[in-house]
């Protein structure tokens, strides 16, 4: 009984030292993320370029329908120009590789999580039907805390949407959050390790789903990693000209293959 009873409490003593610990490392967690966010500001605004317009409109043919969606990086947040943004590079490559004029609607808002994903295709206009959706979504369900799962969901629904609509549909998977160089360790290590694991289950249900899937981290992430005065915007955390167009130009095959293969509906 005595051996027991020091075994309890010694147990409980050590249950009692984690949960401190717990709670300290959280409380580490939450002033690295006020000084984060102090570090990161706002000084790029929430309104990206507007880019939405036919692009490369001498070209013959119809002019094909690109809609982007998601978040500040579909956006195009931290471009300057346009020309610069996400969409419009995308979009100036379509054009370029089809010899078709190509059409950008930019639904994204910056800030989004994946469960605005729905409101962002409800707002679209009533008959509108997109030939290509390039999905950006997922940073800030990390930085938000949502749970895997229910970011997921959203994002599977809305692929969903989209394919009934006969759309070709790429989903570009959260990038890795480790080349945030203005997040302090460790939260920058852990919300890598979440971005990581959140772009796995996207990448796993988008094409579960019917998805072309495009990974930032693997492609032009070392990039960012490299060269985050150059690939990064004055705010440290959206991309800059220069990453918005390494990011298209990696991009560009995958949106190419998904659109020319996406099946059409009955009727077409």
């Amino acid at each position: 009984m005595v051996r027991s009873s020091r075994w309890a409490l010694t147990a409980a003593t050590s249950v009692a030292g984690v949960g401190v610990s717990a709670l300290a490392f959280r409380e580490v967690l939450r002033r690295q993320a006020a000084v984060a966010r102090r570090r990161i500001g706002k000084p790029l605004g929430e309104n990206a370029p507007d880019a939405d317009r036919v692009w490369r409109r001498s070209l013959a043919g119809e002019a094909i329908e690109l809609l982007l969606l998601g978040d500040s990086i579909a956006a195009g947040l931290g471009a300057e120009r346009r020309k610069d943004t996400l969409g419009a590079r995308l979009a100036k490559g379509l054009a370029r590789r089809t010899h078709r004029p190509v059409r950008l609607r930019t639904a994204a808002v910056v800030g989004s999580e994946s469960s605005a994903l729905a409101a962002q295709l409800d707002a679209l206009p009533v008959g509108y039907l997109a030939d290509l959706a390039v999905i950006v979504v997922g940073g800030n369900d990390v930085t938000h805390r949502i749970p895997v799962g229910t970011a997921v969901g959203h994002l599977v629904d809305t692929v969903t949407r989209l394919k009934a609509g006969g759309a070709a549909v790429v989903v570009v998977t959260c990038p890795d959050l480790r080349a945030l160089r203005a997040v302090p360790q460790p939260l920058r290590s852990l919300a890598s390790r979440l971005s990581r694991q959140l772009a796995h289950a996207q990448a796993e249900a988008a094409t579960a789903a019917g998805a072309s899937v495009f990974s930032i981290r693997r492609t032009v992430g070392p990039m960012f990693l490299s060269e985050p005065a150059e690939m990064f915007s004055m705010d440290r955390f959206h991309p800059s000209a220069l990453g918005y167009r390494r990011t298209a130009d990696a991009l560009l095959p995958v949106a190419e293959n998904a659109l020319a293969y996406a099946p059409r509906p009955e009727g077409d």
